[in-house]
């Protein structure tokens, strides 16, 4: 006969992938017949837009496109022209526990972009793309709490409580973002957009009832150029705010979400030079998490019956330590050019390593700085740098960590003495997470037909407690119960002295 057992749900989604799928896009495109020939590209920049993801049997699948603008020096002519390629990426990631069913965050990023001429009709572009990827399984699990009707086998049972946090929901949604912007009065007119970027960062998430409520913003900045050919920039902030349909979380719930785009459209009004008509197709990606308090059923025995019991093993996780840190960088570049100017600055996000002393643990990213400079000479040169920027944090030992980086503010850049000045904050984003192991009783049965034989056994045994020893293994060693020994040695409390002689009832 088995014994029903109360049961804990923990249905929700197990992590069974965290990767940075990284690879290298080229592609020759010809220059449109409407553009002169090109005498040299001044600056390289790219813009990801995700269409697909798609889990499969056995790996993941990403595809988009990465728009490529080219600033371009036309030959012949004053000022400098932009280009557009389009570089369209595939990329997999592989892990034998992903399924169709799974559930995929994918966050693309450019570490880096450059181009060259083939001819002054044809240009190389290289695209150094990141995708970091998380594959999430759905699962259907359940915690053993008790034996819901002991008395009818004579059971005793142990329990303990802990702690554990489970991935409930992971859901997206896709949504339009467009507005007409007004360049500043401070600033010059535009005669033609030249290059754009959007950084996107989602500050607050809140789970309300059924709703997932989050804002952010988008950070919008072009390049220009003016009437006269000089360049300009212009800066916007585009504040956003959306509901999110979530299922199985509670207010209390940590909640992680990344915008990314799936679409970019920046153009300039016909015969306005001030008015920037500005399109995004957005893509939130949310993965939400809560701590719960569990009791978990450890061990059983019967004082009438003997019992056959299964055993589970349970992985929990704890989260360990959650935060954000912004760092602040100033430093002076060598750009091996005197720049008279810095027109553009902007920074892309390379690769984050771990470094590991004992509980400190240093996160770092590579930032790369590029800067759009003019010489003395009045040409326009290009400069890229690489900054290491590290973010200490205490982390115990064996958590995993995972962290995300972003520059949170335009970057400033001026020339200085032997180069260009630069100042732009970093944030650093992370979750640890530590793993432990728990054993379960996960089924109870015995065999009503056959009670256990007391005959025969004295009725009182004189025990003497050696290091260690619970009064729980005791009582199941001699087949009574904890209670029994308690009110036989007028005991108070479990906790049992070493070398302390106990009087020991035995079922009869």
């Amino acid at each position: 006969m088995e014994l029903e057992l109360e049961r804990t749900a923990l249905d929700g989604f197990r992590g069974v992938l965290d990767a940075a799928v990284a690879q290298e896009e080229t592609v020759e495109s010809i220059v449109p017949d409407a553009c002169p020939d090109l005498l040299e590209v001044c600056d390289t920049e790219g813009v990801v837009c995700l269409h697909r993801k798609e889990a499969m049997e056995g790996r993941v699948e990403l595809s988009g496109t990465i728009h490529a603008l080219l600033l371009c020096q036309p030959d012949g002519e004053v000022g400098l022209r932009r280009l557009e390629v389009d570089l369209p990426f595939t990329c997999t990631a592989d892990s034998p526990d992903i399924t169709p069913g799974c559930k995929v965050v994918a966050q693309p990023r450019l570490r880096g972009a450059d181009a060259r001429l083939v001819n002054p009709r044809k240009v190389l572009v290289r695209a150094d793309l990141v995708v970091d990827v998380q594959v999430f399984a759905p699962v259907a699990d359940w915690a053993p709490a008790s034996v819901l009707d002991p008395e009818q086998a004579g059971v005793e049972q142990l329990s303990q409580s802990c702690d554990t946090c489970v991935t409930v929901c992971v859901q997206e949604k896709p949504f339009p973002f467009s507005d007409e912007l007004t360049l500043a009065g401070s600033r010059p007119e535009a005669e033609a957009l030249l290059k754009w970027r959007v950084s996107l960062e989602c500050g607050e998430a809140k789970v309300i009832g059924s709703k997932l409520i989050f804002k952010g913003s988008a950070r919008l900045q072009v390049l220009y150029r003016c009437a006269d050919g000089g360049l300009s920039t212009g800066e916007f902030e585009l504040p956003i705010s959306q509901l999110m349909e979530v299922s199985g979380a509670g207010e209390e719930a940590m909640c992680q979400v990344g915008l990314i785009l799936t679409d970019l459209s920046c153009e300039l009004d016909d015969g306005d030079g001030r008015t920037i008509s500005v399109s995004m197709g957005l893509l939130a990606q949310a993965v939400i998490r809560e701590e719960r308090s569990l009791t978990l059923l450890t061990d059983v025995y019967s004082t009438l019956y003997q019992l056959d019991n299964e055993i589970r093993t349970m992985d929990l996780s704890r989260v360990a330590d959650r935060g954000e840190r912004e760092v602040a960088v100033r430093e002076l570049l060598e750009t091996g050019v005197a720049p008279q100017d810095v027109l553009d600055a902007y920074v892309t996000m390379g690769d984050v390593t771990q470094n590991r002393e004992g509980e400190r643990v240093s996160l770092t990213v590579q930032a790369n700085v590029h800067l759009l400079c003019r010489t003395e000479s009045g040409e326009t040169a290009a400069v890229t740098r690489t900054i290491p920027v590290s973010c200490p944090v205490d982390l115990p030992e064996g958590a995993r960590c995972s962290c995300r980086c972003a520059c949170t503010a335009p970057v400033y850049g001026a020339p200085a003495s032997g180069g260009a000045e630069v100042r732009f904050p970093v944030r650093f984003a992370w979750l640890a997470l530590t793993g432990s192991k728990a054993a379960a009783v996960s089924a109870v049965s015995f065999d009503e037909n056959a009670p256990i034989d007391h005959a025969g056994q004295p009725s009182i045994v004189l025990r003497m407690v050696s290091g260690g020893e619970r009064l729980w293994d005791i009582a199941k060693a001699y087949g009574t119960t904890a209670r029994d020994v308690m009110q036989a040695n007028a005991l108070e409390e479990e906790e049992l002295p070493d070398g302390q002689l106990l009087l020991i009832p035995r079922k009869r």
